[in-house]
Order: C-alpha cells, then sequence, then structure tokens
C-alpha cells in the first residue's frame, strides 16, 4: 500500500499539490492568522525566540503551562518547507493552553537554504530541547505530544518515527509518546514530480525517500491521528489515508476526513471548542 503514485502530468501534480491556488481566499487566512497570532502574543505569558541550536533559525517560542506537570504541545507550522513561521502560528497557542498544555512553537531553516532531511534534524533537535527544559515552563516531559499542519505535519510524524535513544543517551527512546497530523504529507516521491516546488525543495529522489514516514516501519509505540479537510484535493485526502494503510490501525487509530475544512481553514478549526478536530486535539492531550 505504499509504493509510488501513479504517474500523471506535471500538470496534474501542480493541481494537487498547490494549495494556494486551490483556495483563491488564502492571503485571508494568513492576515487572520498574523492578527490573531500577535493577538496571542499579547494576551498570554510566552517567551519568544528561545534558542534550541546555534543556527539561525532555531529558536522557539514558549507558551508556559498556568500550572506544573502541564502535558507539552510542540506545534510545527507547515508552508512546505520553504516558507512561514512560528510567528505565524501563535493563534494555535491559545486554545491549547486553554486546555492545560505548555505550547511551544519551533522555528526551523527553509529550503533551498537547507534539505528536508535537515529540516527534520532541527525539529529532531528542538524536541530534545522541549523534553529536557519542559518543567522550566510548568512541562511534563513525559508528556509530550506534537501537533503539526501540512510540512508540520508531516514533521509530526517523523518525530513519532524518531528512535530518541539514538539521539541522546539522556533521551528515552519513545519521547514522543502521540502526534496529531493535520493535511499532513507522508510520501515525497509525488514532490519530485511536481513543478511549482523543485526549484525551492530542490528535492532528490534520495532525500524523498529517507524522509518518507510512509515508507518506515510503524513505530512500536505511540499513536499518530492523521486527519484532512474534505475539500482538500484528492493526493491530500490519499495521503491522509496512506499513513493508516502504512503503519497500521494499531499505531493510527484515528483517520478522518473532515467536512467543509480545506487547506488553511482546518488549522482554524482544531482551535474552536466543539468542532472535531478541537476534540480530537484535546483526546490526545488526555
Amino acid at each position: 500500500m505504499t509504493s509510488t503514485p501513479t504517474i500523471h502530468s506535471p500538470e496534474w501534480f501542480d493541481r494537487m499539490y498547490n494549495n494556494r491556488a486551490l483556495v483563491p481566499d488564502h492571503a485571508d487566512y494568513f492576515a487572520r492568522w498574523d492578527s490573531r497570532s500577535r493577538a496571542a502574543r499579547s494576551s498570554l505569558r510566552c517567551s519568544l525566540d528561545v534558542a534550541y541550536g546555534d543556527g539561525p533559525m532555531e529558536t522557539l517560542d514558549i507558551f508556559p503551562a498556568r500550572r506544573a506537570n502541564a502535558p507539552v504541545v510542540v506545534f510545527i507550522h507547515g508552508g512546505y518547507w520553504r516558507s512561514l513561521d512560528k510567528a505565524d502560528h501563535s493563534f494555535v497557542a491559545p486554545a491549547l493552553h486553554a486546555l492545560g498544555a505548555a505550547v511551544v512553537i519551533p522555528n526551523y531553516a527553509l529550503c533551498p537554504a537547507v534539505t528536508i532531511p535537515d529540516i527534520v534534524l532541527q525539529m529532531v533537535k528542538a524536541v530534545a530541547w522541549t523534553w529536557r527544559h519542559a518543567t522550566s515552563f510548568g512541562g511534563d516531559p513525559s508528556r509530550i505530544r506534537v501537533y503539526g499542519h501540512s510540512a508540520g505535519g508531516h514533521l509530526a510524524s517523523m518525530m513519532l518515527a524518531c528512535d530518541w535513544s539514538k539521539v541522546g543517551q539522556d533521551l528515552p527512546a519513545h519521547l514522543v509518546q502521540d502526534a496529531l497530523s493535520i493535511s499532513g504529507l507522508y510520501e515525497l516521491d509525488s514532490l519530485l514530480s511536481t513543478p511549482f516546488l523543485q526549484d525551492s525543495l530542490r528535492l532528490t529522489p534520495t532525500d524523498a525517500r529517507r524522509a518518507s514516514p510512509a515508507y518506515f516501519p510503524s513505530p512500536s509505540q505511540g499513536r499518530l491521528f492523521t486527519v484532512a479537510g474534505a475539500d482538500e484535493s484528492a493526493e491530500f485526502i490519499r495521503h491522509n489515508h496512506l499513513i493508516q494503510q502504512a503503519w497500521g490501525r494499531g499505531r493510527v487509530p484515528v483517520c478522518e476526513d473532515l467536512a467543509g475544512l480545506n487547506h488553511f481553514s482546518i488549522v482554524e478549526a482544531m482551535t474552536q471548542p466543539g468542532h472535531r478536530l478541537h476534540t480530537l486535539a484535546a483526546e490526545m492531550l488526555g
């Protein structure tokens, strides 16, 4: 079930994967995210641009928990590994904070300055930093969850698949127990055939295989909840089900196409109490 995708024309791949073209009012979403993110940073206690590594983009924003020993959500932003910023996504923090979580939103270097495998390793570094420092902002290091959108959903699933004991001797093998992937991508071979991404991603067949979680063995522990908008392209819906097929229902117990949502409105749905995606986000926090 994890074979390479059917051959189509370059134009077909662009239609399937160019989400900004598929959602003509995408700029309105970005403007709203910016406004709400500024408000979140003003209303919540936060520490901004905290270094988790030595690189100029290796920083993260922390929204501490209201009380000690709280679950920790590391939220990884999307943008096809080539655009957007953690500051655009502070708007997710208030809803998760209201659920009792400490929230960490990391940045990463963007393609083409780096490769996608480079970004995966940056997120490994950011999550390891979070485990080592969680108690300093009210978090319980044994309760780290990773949520992500689009490219961030891909990266969240990669964090679940990571053997953390090989990252650092002080780290538990299953540091990340649960992950929520929103409109994630799980095989990157398709992007090799997608013209509008080629100049920026500079993806090679080797890197595509190295960074495709659908080609990995199923993690031995943990859960992945995966969702996509029912109004997204057929390819994003295919990806949504691909990872459950690859890893099995035991590891991916939730795989849903959420009605009425596109590639951008689905992120906002996570912040709306009463919405199915908000309920899943809360369930994952226990």
